[in-house]
């Protein structure tokens, strides 16, 4: 168990971001069986066909380990626009004594892999940035607007209630008990927070699992699953093409996908388009008398109306 203890000020330092080497680490631990959803079998069928052919039977070593997997492999993200390429020009800068240490503490046969850890560290490296490019790069788009729509949601509810309403719901293993953040798993520790506070980052390969960054000198970091993963590989329903040409293409399709309610976040994600498009589109149409809305909590759903369905039909 690991507990993370928050401080008045580290309470108010959450933010959050997205991690593109943290996704290829789960990419590859879902290619070997380590995790996965089930709404991930597309993309498995068509990454395990590439497998055979990339060198990177290094990187698939360190991916095979059970419990530790090293933190200099994913630096943590400064913030929701960090690159690929600027996390792999920090793994390349990570001092060979941490990088080292890191690596003694994997618990899988690493056999094979450069005794002198600078150069561990650089095959690791270039390996990894193979398999980000070939594996996770080409639906990066795609996943990206997963995870966005995953802050938008959860940066709402920071604004609304704090730290507690973020994780209220963040993984049956996190909870918040008092001023203390407590994470289920197997290794032990705690850890007071300081004024670098916490860096929240979803991740829609992280299912079933929770992840977490402790050791020094990284930034502490909460991995969790993303909101909508199931959703993630599916195509939304096309609208009638005459409604498009009566609604335009963006209304069309959220009139089409509502079948049933829905929040601007989840609708936002399913479709692709941007939280504030998304809502500028649904105020127009609840005004029309095309969607009418309830109250989930602190979650405000839109449905269609009446009208709604005839026009749809129509």
């Amino acid at each position: 168990m690991i507990e993370l203890v928050l401080t008045a000020e580290s309470a108010n330092r959450v933010r959050f971001g997205i991690s593109p080497l943290d996704e290829t680490m789960g990419a590859m631990q879902t290619l070997l069986g380590r995790r996965g959803h089930p709404s991930h079998l597309p993309w498995l069928r068509e990454a395990a066909a590439k497998l055979p052919g990339l060198p990177i039977d290094a990187f698939a070593k360190v991916m095979s380990a059970r419990h530790y997997i090293t933190d200099f492999l994913s630096p943590p993200p400064s913030g929701p626009e960090t690159t690929a390429s600027a996390q792999l020009a920090e793994i390349r800068r990570t001092p060979p004594d941490q990088v080292a240490h890191e690596l003694s503490k994997v618990d899988a046969e690493l056999g094979g892999l450069p005794a002198d850890p600078a150069e561990a560290r650089d095959l690791l490296a270039d390996q990894m940035e193979i398999a980000w490019t070939e594996l996770v790069e080409p639906h990066w788009p795609r996943m990206r607007r997963f995870l966005v729509a995953d802050i938008e949601e959860r940066s709402r509810r920071l604004a609304a209630g704090g730290i507690a309403l973020v994780l209220e719901d963040i993984h049956p293993r996190v909870r918040l008990i008092d001023d203390v953040l407590v994470i289920e798993m197997k290794e032990r520790g705690r850890v007071h927070l300081d004024r670098r506070g916490l860096l929240l980052i979803p991740g829609v390969f992280a299912w079933p699992s929770v992840g977490v960054i402790t050791m020094e000198p990284w930034q502490p970091s909460l991995l969790y699953p993303a909101r909508g993963v199931a959703e993630l590989w599916s195509d939304p329903e096309r609208p009638p093409g005459a409604l498009a040409g009566v609604l335009g293409r963006t209304k069309a399709a959220l009139l089409t996908t509502l079948n049933e309610p829905a929040s601007t976040t989840e609708l936002a994600r399913r479709l692709g388009f941007s939280a504030p498009t998304v809502s500028q589109h649904l105020t127009a149409m609840h005004a029309a008398g095309l969607l009418d809305t309830r109250r989930r909590g602190r979650e405000v759903r839109y449905r269609r109306t009446e009208l709604g369905d005839a026009l749809l039909r129509a």
